[in-house]
């Protein structure tokens, strides 16, 4: 009875659908039926499926216990409207589901939904790409670009890369991106996010799930940055935010009894008739606050709810992509309901349903909703509703992994870096790939990679006959300096270095020198004398 557990994927809902009629027709207990004088085989009362499908529904994961009997009721009147059962004379649609004796049985063609077929969005030119160092045009870049260079380290390219090393800097300069502009952190934002969202449900794609077309970056932005000392959400525009009436109330149940602000008089009933002015204002709302298109996404994280440090963390970046004005109502919302829940001194809100599960009823079709009046949204909302209500603090916290991996690509970006002359190659954006070697190849590729191409540079050095004997000399220490083990294979004795690097030829320093102005200088003759 407790059927398959639907994990995350694409048309999850559609999929739980299908399953619960699977359930529903291959369970329920069918037996003959007496009607105005005549008995009818294979059939059930519309109270005998109310039971059943009830029980079902309650002790499956994808719904839990917190399904009641009315919303039962609802969804068999959904099946009935879709064909998955009818009455005795073959009516549906038109006609309504009752929880009595009227009799119903199943028809004999397959009430299942087709899984809907829709384009893959992975070559769409919206797919968010992450903005690299080297994008130095604004987005988003031309299609049919050059491919990289390979990243090919040559013995000339291996010499300008070193020549800081020997002096050489005026083969390089120092080059800083441009300034990341507002709608290039939007943009980082919302890849990083659909990326982080994606990793933490577990799925190679979001097609089916999540179309990146309808996501904005700046709502994240806003979602993140522009709130409150509580951490909900502060709108710019005035006109978005929900009536002071509305809040004034929701703060009045929300601290009851000490947060009748107006000092209204308290009569019998009062806080019902609050409850039931916040309850107006949000079922009045044209799209559930989680949005239609987001639909799938909370679906989705259903499937996540038993591992509640992970749900949450899906919860967290799901949230991030709500419009601002709907992250602030359902935040808003979420916290009224924990307060209500958990306020003892608050009287009882209804006479026959505790206030916990009164919460929820009241509100969750308020939260979650599906654009397809065939879906199971109704139940999937309750439990979905249920675990922000207990979890709703840590819900509207900012994710720290994904703050952190945003702010530290964007610290990479105004970095600074050293560009040589002549070289196209940045070796900062190519892909690195490493595969485990032997010691001995790790060792000959030592020598191959490092002492070969200094070898090279040093004889390049001590062959070229343009550069002066005293700029030779000066970069040749410094040579020594940075590379003591190859200058030492190449110049073992003094000799060695004598032979190929001339020494420095003695020359008389100014300051002892003077001329000896007692005796008269001979015609073109000079005197020299040297102080002992």
């Amino acid at each position: 009875m407790e059927g398959e557990v639907i994990g995350a994927g694409p048309y999850r809902a559609t999929k739980l659908w299908n399953e619960t009629i699977k359930l529903f027709r291959g369970g329920m207990p069918l037996r003959r039926h007496w009607a105005s004088f005549r008995y009818y085989d294979g059939t059930f009362t519309g109270s005998e499926a109310v039971d059943f499908l009830h029980e079902l529904l309650r002790s499956n994961y994808n719904f839990g216990p917190e399904v009641t009997r009315y919303q039962t009721v609802q969804l068999l009147r959904k099946f009935f409207k879709a064909h998955v059962i009818e009455d005795i004379k073959g009516r549906h649609g038109t006609e309504h589901f009752d929880d009595n004796g009227h009799l119903y049985r199943f028809p004999t063609m397959s009430p299942l939904k087709s899984l809907p077929t829709r384009p893959s969005w992975r070559d769409c030119s919206d797919l968010p790409r992450l903005i690299r160092w080297d994008d130095y045009e604004e987005l988003p870049q031309k299609e049919n670009v050059a491919p990289q260079k390979s990243a090919e380290l040559t013995s000339d390219l291996w010499n300008k890369r070193h020549s800081v090393a020997i002096g050489d800097v005026h083969e390089c300069k120092l080059i800083r991106r441009r300034e990341v502009t507002s709608k290039q952190v939007d943009h980082i934002w919302k890849s990083m996010t659909i990326t982080h969202l994606q990793r933490v449900l577990g799925l190679k794609t979001l097609d089916g799930i999540l179309n990146p077309v309808h996501v904005n970056g700046a709502h994240i932005v806003h979602n993140v940055f522009i709130v409150n000392k509580t951490g909900v959400v502060v709108l710019e525009k005035k006109a978005e935010d929900m009536p002071y009436w509305v809040i004034s109330a929701m703060k009045c149940l929300a601290n009851w009894p000490d947060g009748n602000d107006a000092k209204q008089p308290l009569y019998p009933g009062f806080e019902r008739d609050v409850l039931r002015t916040v309850a107006d204002y949000y079922q009045r709302l044209t799209e559930p606050l989680l949005t239609f298109r987001l639909y799938e996404v909370f679906v989705n994280i259903l499937s996540l709810l038993q591992e509640q440090d992970k749900a949450t963390e899906a919860l967290q970046v799901s949230c991030l992509l709500l419009p601002p004005p709907n992250r602030r109502r359902l935040q808003l919302l979420l916290r009224l309901m924990a307060r209500v829940c958990h306020n003892p001194r608050l009287p009882p809100l209804n006479d026959t349903i505790a206030t916990r599960t009164l919460m929820v009823q009241m509100f969750s079709h308020c939260v979650l909703g599906s654009p397809d009046d065939m879906d199971l949204d109704e139940l999937l909302a309750t439990k979905l509703v249920t675990f922000m209500m207990e979890h709703h603090n840590a819900i509207f916290q900012v994710n720290t992994k994904l703050r952190c991996q945003v702010e530290e690509h964007l610290s990479h970006l105004k970095r600074a870096q050293i560009k040589y002359a002549g070289s196209d190659t940045d070796f900062s954006a190519s892909p690195a790939f490493c595969k485990q070697i032997k010691k001995v190849d790790c060792e000959e590729q030592k020598v191959i990679g490092t002492q070969i191409p200094l070898q090279q540079l040093l004889e390049g050095l001590i062959a070229d006959e343009e550069l002066p004997v005293k700029d030779k000399r000066k970069r040749l220490k410094q040579f020594q300096k940075s590379y003591p083990e190859v200058y030492q294979n190449r110049f073992p004795t003094e000799e060695s270095r004598a032979a190929v690097i001339p020494e420095k030829t003695p020359r008389l320093k100014p300051h002892l020198m003077f001329f000896n102005l007692k005796k008269p200088l001979q015609p073109f003759q000079r005197s020299w004398s040297f102080r002992a």
